[in-house]
């Protein structure tokens, strides 16, 4: 089992989330590669694009949205 888990929001994109649930970014379809967009949050709860915990991993590059390979190329155990 890998450490992130996607969940489809729509064919071009997969929530992604941190074994505990926490929101922590987007898988994103752009042309024929698919992009982990992080997101953080302020203390409002306010969305902060490219932020959060993974934000130095934001604009990774993958063939195919998979949890496994993600957790890997982020160093998500």
């Amino acid at each position: 089992m890998s450490a992130l888990t996607l969940t489809p929001v729509n064919p071009d994109v997969y929530s992604v989330h941190m074994p505990d649930g926490a929101h922590v970014g987007y898988l994103k379809r752009i042309g024929a590669v698919w992009k982990f967009k992080a997101v953080g949050y302020d203390a409002a709860g306010q969305i902060v694009p490219g932020g959060g915990p993974l934000t130095d991993g934001h604009n990774t590059a993958l063939a195919t949205p998979d949890a496994a390979a993600l957790s890997t190329r982020l160093g998500v155990r």
